[in-house]
């Protein structure tokens, strides 16, 4: 433990090093996920033409960072295609033009090289979000309890899977732990500089994902919550009501200011990437998407139009047009597979079974000791400290463990929302609590071990246990290696029998397009007698060349980019022939599981049998003879 303590830094950067290249060799070996197929012609777009037309239901900043690697690129982009001169939000057919190369008539850009270079900037984000868990881990529980939540972090299957897709899932947990850090800072130090700091970050968060509204309240309400449990020093000779109405009033101008500077970020940062756009563009835009007939999206409709006539509010009219899209899609709901069944219901179990069966089992295990540990300090104080007053007791804890307070809240606060939420689309939408339970997992783990450091045959039991759990942290990303997006923990079954649970993000997201090139070329390398025969897999040796393959594929990426001649476009309401068949999870659940009429066809003709192999995880090989 002391070699850790002296060599801590260096460790942090060698397991973030390690966190960063493992993301680029995942990322090369990947297709292009379905939401990237709108954010990366959206990416481009904002930075070289400064126009949000495209993707507006998110901020910009993490599309301007990705946009702004592709700039030194010579890049053909559909400038003068009818979807983006008249179009609205066309997002998906030009994505398809700009990534790959769907527009006969012009050059094509090269996917791979896209994907790379856009993707970096997401990874980058993700590394500085390691080195803040370790700075404020550090800060809280000491040198040994960064380390800790960093390798949590940094070696947890699901955060690897997603660290450079260029969507808003890792940023949004990036910078709302940001936001948490510097606001924290700010109560405990409410100085200009923690207000200007305190007010970028919110900002920041804001300007990564739209559900970073939720800071506003959170953190209005820490606000007068802390400034109310403050206690009066000997000292002051004001009255108690005196002093604490003084000190309520001084945070929330000090908040307002944070907020104000926040929302002088987003117009700045809006400003510069609707530049060349027309407000008009930005009403055509409301037209389609607040079209519902009712009172509160005609009243949003008319704002929106309304600003975007003026020069100077246009980038808040394209702002506020973002915040009500998602209120829109969130009343609407996802159609998603579930445990069995395809709906577009929500369910408040999908949050809680899938973070069960997709976080590593020791991670479940530290949550659940943490847990039990904390409610019994918790219970210990309560039986010291009860004599005291509970309302005095409860008033010092909070001013003393205000991260904690705060952290604890995000994560009960968020969980909630999410589980009686109506969107069910993956373990992604709960990455912006995860950071906080490294955290808190990572301290309560320390917490233990510092309490026991007089006791040198506890402590050395403690040390092997975190060491033995360390150990099986860090070794289980090599273990599934290269099946992060599909990784599911050892109990439900691994990164194979997932897509019976559960599919979209948490496994099929069209990831393994590539994977399945490899897969066509190694079985007619093997069959031309170009490998070795031992290398070829035995259930294979006795089927046929692929000179055409059936895909039905979800993910946006191209199949007939990277399969070119050898694809035919294939979906579940046509009659199965013979030859071979690559299909998605995604459809292949969506097909067997729907609700559909009597006489309508899907994928009922595969359910018996077994596929002789997979492209990656999210593709089921078949071969039908007749």
């Amino acid at each position: 433990m002391e070699f850790i303590k002296k060599h801590a830094v260096a460790i942090v950067v060698g397991i973030l090093f390690v966190h960063f290249v493992l993301s680029l060799i995942v990322s090369s070996q990947e297709s292009m996920t379905f939401d990237e197929k709108a954010h990366i012609p959206a990416s481009y777009s904002y930075v070289r033409y400064g126009d949000m037309r495209l993707n507006p239901e998110h901020p910009p900043l993490l599309k301007d960072l990705a946009g702004l690697m592709l700039l030194p690129l010579k890049l053909d982009f559909p400038l003068n295609s009818a979807e983006w001169q008249s179009g609205v939000n066309e997002q998906w057919t030009i994505g398809d033009m700009f990534v790959n190369c769907s527009r006969p008539e012009a050059a094509c850009n090269d996917a791979d090289t896209i994907l790379f270079w856009a993707r970096i900037p997401i990874t980058l984000v993700a590394v500085l979000l390691g080195i803040v868990l370790f700075i404020w881990t550090k800060e809280l529980g000491g040198t040994l309890a960064g380390v800790f939540a960093v390798t949590l972090y940094a070696f947890d299957p699901n955060i690897i899977a997603h660290n450079h897709y260029v969507t808003t899932d890792i940023g949004i947990a990036a910078f709302i732990f940001f936001s948490f850090y510097f606001f924290t800072r700010f109560l405990k130090h409410p100085n200009t500089k923690n207000i200007i700091l305190s007010g970028i970050f919110i900002g920041l968060a804001e300007l990564t994902k739209f559900s970073a509204v939720l800071l506003f309240p959170i953190f209005g309400l820490f606000v007068i919550t802390y400034a109310l449990t403050r206690q009066k020093g000997a000292t002051d000779t004001r009255s108690l009501a005196a002093f604490k109405a003084r000190l309520l009033f001084e945070y929330l101008w000090k908040y307002a200011v944070s907020v104000v500077l926040a929302f002088l970020l987003i117009w700045i940062l809006y400003a510069l990437n609707t530049a060349a756009m027309p407000g008009e563009k930005i009403a055509a835009l409301s037209n389609q998407f607040l079209a519902q007939k009712n009172a509160f999206a005609e009243l949003a409709h008319g704002f929106i139009v309304t600003l975007s006539g003026n020069h100077l509010l246009k980038p808040l009219s394209e702002y506020f047009l973002g915040v009500f899209m998602v209120f829109a899609r969130v009343a609407g709901g996802n159609t998603h597979y579930f445990l069995g069944e395809v709906t577009d219901t929500s369910s408040p179990w999908y949050f809680p079974v899938v973070f069960l069966l997709k976080e590593t089992l020791p991670l479940l295990f530290l949550i659940l000791f943490s847990t039990g540990y904390g409610l019994y300090r918790i219970w210990k104080f309560w039986l010291v400290e009860k004599s005291h007053g509970i309302r005095r007791m409860l008033a010092h804890s909070f001013q003393h463990r205000i991260a904690q307070y705060l952290a604890m809240f995000f994560i009960l606060f968020y969980s909630f929302i999410s589980i009686t939420g109506n969107l069910n689309i993956g373990f992604r939408h709960l990455f912006p609590i995860m950071p906080f339970v490294y955290l808190l997992v990572a301290k309560s783990v320390f917490d233990l071990y510092k309490r026991h450091q007089h006791e040198r045959g506890t402590q050395n039991i403690l040390a092997i246990l975190i060491g033995g759990l360390t150990l099986s942290v860090i070794a289980i990303p090599f273990i599934s290696y290269p099946s992060y997006l599909s990784y599911f923990n050892a109990a439900a079954g691994g990164h194979t029998n997932g897509y019976h649970y559960v599919t979209d993000s948490n496994y099929d997201w069209g990831q393994d397009l590539k994977h399945l090139k490899s897969f066509i070329q190694h079985h007619n390398d093997c069959l031309s007698g170009e490998e070795l025969q031992i290398t070829c897999p035995a259930a294979l040796q006795n089927l046929p060349k692929i000179d055409a393959i059936r895909v039905d594929y979800f993910g946006g990426g191209s199949a007939h980019y990277y399969l070119q001649e050898v694809y035919i476009p294939w979906w579940d309401k046509r009659d199965p022939e013979p030859g071979w068949y690559a299909i998605s999870t995604f459809f292949y659940q969506e097909s067997l599981y729907k609700i559909k009429a009597p006489d309508e066809k899907n994928y009922s003709w595969l359910k018996d049998e077994t596929p002789v192999a997979r492209a990656g995880d999210s593709f089921l090989i078949y071969y039908r003879e007749k």
